[in-house]
């Protein structure tokens, strides 16, 4: 089973309202007029990091991919909850952790703790505060939207292939610039598994095709025309990707690489045709 059926399966379970039909990165949940918003992912050896990567920056990199799920949302950490295998140097994860949550302002809620047999996995759940309503989901994009992205694409795959980049080992959520962004974002979600995938994941969920123009992505200036198309289905850049009206007034810095067309055969096209291949990363 992979992951998309998966997921499918457990929509047929019983569902709150505030999961959204699993068809979102976080939950939110009404409780004493505020909408908390809450997200859990997991990090794996060999998969989301390299056998041997110090410590700290598993711990660094296990906190900072859910609080971009927040700021995805516009929303203000409140704190984590930390899964944690104990491995050798676990007293560096500490060590990372005490970084990533203070450079954040975030506080640790607590957690459990396992000594794996095998490969180490993480896992975080973090929890924020909506700063606006509605709350941005992958739903609410509109036909004739600009789609936009804050942040790049392709440092983290450039610093994968150094070996020690922070843009892969210690991604930056972009916290401050997503509640900015909240209030004018039809829809908003963080790009994790590669700009295509995610693109084409928005257009679908908000019954669209995503048409994005390569030479307008904000790619790493280090970064060679030849890998450019490889960058956009890369993944773990934790840029925003949103859409908003054509005409918008951008509270930050962002570039517009696309239009929102009426749905059509595609949910994705690229310089206005199908994209070919995998677009991002999927675990099988």
């Amino acid at each position: 089973m992979d992951e998309l059926a998966f997921i499918a399966a457990l929509r047929g379970l019983p569902l709150h309202p505030g999961a959204q039909n699993l068809r979102d990165d976080c939950a939110l949940l009404e409780i004493g007029g505020e909408t908390m918003v809450l997200t859990h992912d997991a990090i794996a050896e060999g998969v989301h990091y390299r056998p041997g990567t110090d410590p700290a920056d598993i711990a660094w990199k296990l906190v900072a991919v859910n609080l971009s799920d927040l700021a995805s949302k516009g929303a203000e950490p409140i704190g984590v909850l930390i899964g944690a295998a104990l491995i050798d140097g676990s007293a560096r994860f500490v060590e990372g952790l005490r970084d990533v949550l203070e450079h954040h302002g975030v506080t640790l809620l607590g957690g459990d703790t396992v000594r794996p047999q095998g490969p180490a996995t993480f896992g975080c759940t973090a929890i924020g505060r909506a700063t606006t309503t509605p709350v941005p989901a992958r739903t609410g994009a509109r036909v004739g939207d600009a789609l936009y992205v804050a942040g790049t694409i392709g440092a983290a795959m450039l610093g994968f292939r150094a070996g020690d980049g922070a843009a892969y080992l210690r991604p930056q959520p972009l916290l401050a610039e997503g509640r900015a962004l909240a209030p004018l974002a039809h829809a908003m979600m963080d790009v994790s598994d590669g700009l295509l995938l995610d693109a084409s994941r928005m257009a679908a969920a908000s019954g669209c095709t995503a048409s994005i123009k390569l030479n307008a992505v904000p790619f790493p200036t280090d970064l060679s025309t030849d890998d450019r198309a490889e960058a956009t289905r890369w993944g773990d850049d934790y840029a925003l990707l949103f859409a908003a009206t054509i005409d918008a007034v951008l509270p930050v810095p962002a570039v517009r690489v696309g239009t929102m067309l009426a749905a059509g055969e595609h949910p994705l096209l690229v310089d206005g045709k199908a994209a070919e291949g995998s677009l991002g990363y999927e675990h099988g």
